[in-house]
């Protein structure tokens, strides 16, 4: 079986597709705060591959993040679908924004097109890694 031909639920025991959390908060000042994508990347950053010494972010496996009224989606790969932590990394990332204030939900998709390259990662994590 070649990896286009494999699907989420093939690495994943519990066959869901997404990590999602809805969050209720009832301090009506978190509702006014706007979430920015500055301050999740800061978060999604301090979620490190437990392979490789470089978070997430910097490895390039952040596809996007998209904010609507304070509603988190955010669209990740891994670097390798084989990885045996592939269910844990997307509830790993929502977990890491739950904190921020004013947020009212998270969702972190797995997908696995475009393939992850080294190419996108940063220069920072090339440089920690040794590629060039």
């Amino acid at each position: 079986m070649t990896i286009e031909n494999k699907n989420l639920e093939d690495f994943l025991p519990s066959k869901n597709k997404s990590y999602f959390k809805e969050l209720i908060k009832n301090n009506t000042k978190e509702e006014k705060l706007i979430i920015n994508r500055e301050d999740i990347i800061k978060c999604i950053k301090k979620v490190m591959d437990p392979e490789i010494p470089v978070n997430l972010y910097d490895l390039g496996l952040i596809y996007s993040i998209k904010i609507l009224n304070n509603d988190v989606k955010i669209e990740m790969t891994l670097t390798n679908p084989n990885c045996p932590v592939a269910g844990q990394m997307p509830e790993n990332v929502g977990k890491s924004i739950e904190a921020l204030k004013g947020l009212r939900s998270v969702e972190v998709n797995l997908v696995w097109k475009p393939i992850w390259t080294k190419d996108l990662m940063s220069e920072d994590a090339k440089l920690a890694l040794d590629i060039f």
